[in-house]
């Protein structure tokens, strides 16, 4: 028999569930947390809550799969210090954009230069990622866009602005922006604006946004951060040491299987140059839900937080968000030395992108064995 919806939502955690209605897309993407799209990104509010419960006023938390920095940010947001760890140099190059302390004015200059200086620049000859996926306009101004990077001081404010850009301005249906398999040359109808829609042929407008789109979060989120450190650690976590005192960690690893945040950003790699690192990622999508790739998945998650969990203080909590559907973490949290102390069951509003159906999420509360 079916569990009934009364028998559902007594096991929630209604402070740590919000409807739509509470918690609009507009809070959930608040300020830097909108610098970019990112899938699988855990929503702040929950980190807030959890540093609320969890972490002493002005302790320092590690988050050994950082992702986009949601703990990061949250983290300078509620005064407290914070170190991020993760393999993926995109993601790197987003936290620190997102927790980086700016001089306000010269960085509204020095974007508006670079936008000004790029209208009449020369970019490099477009590779062949490039010429497949952006019309040759929007390929001549991205490239322009892009050799001016570094000659400026905030060269990675300019490098998540043309990576924004370079999403938006795909030879891709509007509604499929997250993971589209073949360029998309010809008129089509569109699912998300119930009409014909054209590929896009150009990318001069999307820079202009997202220059003024970026200024004004970095400048609300310059009001909010305080005076706390958030340090991005650009590695592998299983090989990292954790040398520092943290009064928690707050992470979110990625599922197995799922989601391949390498390919998900490919226009930044290959505009940028970055350094892809995805044979070494855990539960990387390429590897699928074999059972040696799920052995290899526990065996590297319960790595990384036993190595985490070293830098912890005595009885500091470690919190994991997670969807377990194939109940891999008691052995994850066994093998990592770990005992599980709570458990909070949260229904989760359109975690990303389009969802269908309901979805959970638990945040598993473990301490030392």
């Amino acid at each position: 028999m079916a569990v009934t919806q009364d028998v559902l939502y007594a096991e929630i955690d209604l402070d740590l569930s919000w409807s739509e209605r509470e918690l609009p897309e507009r809070e959930r993407t608040k300020h830097v947390h909108r610098l970019h799209p990112y899938l699988g990104k855990f929503i702040p509010q929950l980190v807030e809550e959890l540093f609320r419960r969890h972490v002493r006023a002005g302790g320092r938390v590690l988050d050994p799969f950082a992702g986009s920095g949601t703990t990061l940010v949250q983290a300078l947001e509620s005064g407290l210090d914070s170190v991020g760890v993760d393999i993926a140099a995109f993601n790197c190059l987003l936290m620190r954009v997102k927790t980086g302390r700016y001089n306000l004015f010269n960085l509204e200059r020095e974007l508006l230069e670079a936008l000004r200086r790029a209208e009449g620049a020369c970019g490099a000859e477009p590779s062949a990622y490039v010429r497949r996926w952006f019309a040759p306009r929007a390929a001549s101004e991205l490239l322009a866009f892009g050799s001016l990077v570094d000659e400026f001081e905030h060269a990675d404010v300019l490098r998540v602005i043309l990576t924004r850009a370079a999403r938006s301005a795909r030879l891709t249906t509007h509604f499929d922006l997250d993971f589209p398999r073949t360029p998309q040359r010809e008129a089509y109808w569109c699912h998300k604006h119930r009409r014909e829609c054209r590929p896009i042929q150009r990318a001069d407008h999307f820079l202009r946004r997202y220059t003024f789109d970026t200024l004004a979060r970095l400048k609300t989120f310059a009001r909010l951060r305080g005076r706390r450190q958030a340090l991005v650690v650009h590695g592998d976590a299983r090989e990292v040491e954790f040398e520092s005192r943290f009064d928690a960690i707050v992470t979110s690893p990625p599922y197995p299987g799922l989601i391949d945040y390498h390919e998900q950003h490919r226009y930044a790699y290959e505009l940028l140059g970055l350094d892809d690192l995805r044979e070494h990622e855990l539960g990387a999508a390429a590897r699928g839900t074999t059972r040696t790739s799920l052995t290899g998945y526990i065996d590297g998650v319960a790595c990384v937080l036993a190595r985490a969990a070293g830098g912890l203080r005595p009885g500091a909590p470690t919190l994991i968000v997670v969807n377990d559907r194939r109940g891999l973490y008691p052995e994850i949290l066994e093998r990592a030395g770990l005992r599980l102390d709570a458990r909070y069951r949260r229904h989760v509003n359109r975690r990303t992108g389009r969802r269908a159906g309901e979805y959970f999420e638990d945040v598993l509360v473990a301490r030392g064995a």
